[in-house]
């Protein structure tokens, strides 16, 4: 009870601090004004034409999309803006001349001076004789810190897969950003936060869920707590959350797994977790819901829709029709190879596709097979009712508790009639499985994929239909290395061969649910064998995993950009499926080869600054000191495991006794040898 309230002592006062210090960047930014439209440049490409829409239009979207009381304080009357209004034709041009093999690099970088004297300048040197983009922007950015600092890491050899798990924690762990720039496209966020890895340096909703429970299970409920009032707080200033704490990904959600992140909390401190989150818990339901009250039948508006018969449903919407920041040039090929489309159409739908978190997958295809008939926002998803079924219901259980029997009521009532609408029009008699509906065609789009098991986890199918996901899933998803994800290869990433973790936990946990415990252990015996034989032999654990190919044999590929490390989701949901299946993983270590390096890597693979990438960072609580960039020692085995170390532990010291046993310290601003 004394942890319980301190939480929400500490939540208290770090809300006012972050609300003190938005106010403050807003202010900033409110007497900055957007690059004029006037100044970006005309193109060759008459599709750049569509690029440049009014600033001033999007900017009234965003904070429409924003709007509504926001849970324990209204949400932020100023939206920040993301870079590519910000810059103008600055940012587009950096982004096609592909400045950066990553597009996501330019958005993320730090601008050294106010953005329109950036882009002013930008607009009266360009033209000049001799200008060099790339030193111009050299001399006006700073690159994001995952450029600057290695955070990769590679395992010790012979350290157990969950040692692993519990140690990189401390590396995707980031500080609160009470420093961030006013021009950043970082959110701050005012409690510490765990990434997913590699490029994806900021939080990100869904896969936060899914860190979570690692986070448990790892016994760090700190972070847990941590993670439940970032986005407390990012509800509470902006109505909803984003897709990250990002400006660029304002305009959009992803799947809403807040009401989870709730209960998964107050099942280890109690009711009073619900209570105190109502206020977000609704104000996540307004966002969603937003344009309920005069929305008319057969029709659409953001993310709801109403069929025909009345039925109130929803779908997957971003409220810009432009470019990915995070993808700019990647979106404006995309158009140049769909000339037929119209090109704001096919962005928003590329948009939603962030907000899926499928993105991008045949699923939400057409055609079955092209990125540029990418169709989100005429589809009802499964997976997003489903989620919202679960909203509904908690926040109808929290009324209950809080002795409201009218509202406990009413929310029950919406959760049993959207379940009853899954059941009834997103179930697919073809395919054996729940699927999506195209509202705009009257029809299901009859593409088989493991969202079907999104209504077994949430409780919303039926014993007949969950008899009957769970032959399908065995006759049709299930590979040697876990389920694929679609029965379609399109070299997408979220397509066969690849694998999820996220999915494959939803799966296991909702045929354990409707009394499938054989096939939910088999799915979960051959996902942990696979990420265990691929961390046997690389000593990472990555985003995906190829489950056709033979077990840890062959890395994912498709997408965007390159298979990423970490990694976040994968080592929540590893974590947890161990704790289950303990006698899954069978001997997790990695085998010690004595001509590779002291992390089982090849020595000359290996930066000059190695130590920082597998550095431990011991997490600042009583007992312990805070080491930044401390540098294993070569340390004698029977020392390591004095100092609880040794593997199959993974257990970080306690005192600075032992710290000094395993680690020696590298001063901030020091030289960052390697071993």
């Amino acid at each position: 009870m004394l942890q319980a309230l301190f939480r929400y002592a500490r939540a208290a006062a770090a809300q006012a601090c972050s609300a003190l210090f938005l106010a403050c960047i807003c202010f900033t930014a409110a007497l900055e004004p957007a690059a004029a439209d006037g100044q970006r440049a005309v193109s060759d490409l008459q599709i750049l034409a569509q690029v440049s829409a009014s600033p001033d239009a999007d900017a009234a979207t965003s904070t429409s999309a924003g709007t509504g009381t926001g849970g324990h304080g209204g949400p932020s009357p100023v939206v920040p803006m993301p870079p590519s209004e910000l810059y103008g034709a600055l940012y587009r041009d950096v982004e096609l001349a592909h400045q950066f093999p990553d597009s996501k690099t330019f958005a993320d970088m730090i601008p050294n001076a106010a953005p329109s004297s950036i882009a002013a300048e930008y607009a009266m040197l360009k033209s000049q004789p001799g200008f060099d983009l790339r030193k111009f922007v050299d001399s006006h950015f700073t690159l994001p810190a995952r450029e600057t600092k290695h955070y990769h890491y590679v395992s010790y050899a012979n350290q157990s897969v969950t040692a692993h798990i519990d140690t990189l924690w401390n590396v995707l762990e980031r500080a609160p950003d009470r420093s961030a720039s006013p021009y950043s496209s970082l959110l701050p966020l005012p409690y510490t936060y765990i990434v997913p890895g590699d490029r994806f340096d900021e939080i990100y909703y869904w896969d936060s869920f899914f860190i979570m429970l690692g986070l448990e299970q790892s016994g760090r409920t700190d972070l847990l707590d941590d993670t439940l009032n970032n986005f407390s707080t990012l509800i509470d200033r902006y109505g909803h959350i984003p897709n990250g704490n990002r400006t660029y990904y304002l305009s959009r959600s992803q799947p809403p797994f807040f009401a989870q992140m709730v209960r998964l909390v107050a099942g280890r401190e109690g009711d009073r977790v619900y209570l105190h989150y109502l206020p977000e818990l609704l104000a996540e339901y307004r966002y969603w819901m937003g344009g309920e009250d005069h929305i008319a039948r057969g029709t659409a508006v953001q993310h709801l829709v109403r069929l025909a018969d009345g039925t109130l449903l929803n779908r997957y919407w971003d409220a810009r029709d432009t470019p990915r920041d995070e993808s700019y040039r990647e979106d404006v090929v995309t158009a140049q190879q769909t000339p037929q489309r119209n090109s704001a159409d096919l962005w928003r739908n590329l948009r939603a596709a962030g907000e899926t978190g499928w993105d991008f997958s045949s699923r939400w295809f057409a055609d079955g097979k092209t990125l540029g008939t990418v169709e989100i926002t005429s589809l009802v998803p499964v997976d997003l009712n489903s989620l919202l079924t679960d909203l509904e219901r908690t926040i109808g259980h929290a009324y209950r508790l809080k002795g409201d029997a009218d509202d406990a009521e009413r929310f029950e009532a919406r959760a049993s009639t959207r379940a009853a609408a899954i059941r009834r029009l997103l179930w697919d008699p073809k395919l054996h499985a729940f699927g999506d509906y195209d509202f705009a065609a009257r029809r299901l789009t009859h593409r088989l994929s493991v969202a079907t098991v999104y209504p077994l986890y949430f409780g919303v199918a039926d014993k007949s239909q969950a008899t009957a996901i769970a032959t399908t899933v065995r006759a049709r998803l299930l590979r040697v290395g876990g389920l694929a994800t679609t029965t379609v290869q399109t070299g997408q990433q979220w397509d066969e061969p690849n694998g999820w973790a996220p999915l494959q936990y939803l799966a296991v946990v909702g045929l354990r649910r409707y009394g499938q415990p054989e096939l939910a252990g088999e799915i979960a015996t051959r996902w942990i064998r696979t990420n265990v034989a691929y961390y046997q032999r690389t000593g990472k654990l990555v985003e995906k995993y190829d489950v056709d190919a033979k077990t840890g044999t062959t890395a994912a590929g498709g997408g965007e950009y390159p298979l990423q490390g970490g990694f976040g989701w994968t080592n929540g949901v590893l974590r947890t499926l161990m704790a289950m299946y303990p006698a899954a993983a069978g001997h997790s270590t990695r085998p010690v080869d004595v001509r590779k390096g002291p992390r089982g890597v090849p020595e000359a693979a290996l930066p000059a600054s190695a130590a920082l990438q597998t550095s431990h960072q011991l997490k600042e609580t009583p007992g312990r000191v805070r080491w930044n960039h401390a540098i294993p020692r070569a340390t004698p085995r029977q020392k390591m495991a004095e100092a609880g170390m040794a593997a199959g532990t993974g257990r970080i010291p306690g005192s600075r006794q032992l710290a000094e046993l395993c680690y020696r310290r590298v001063p901030r601003g020091g030289a960052r040898e390697g071993l």
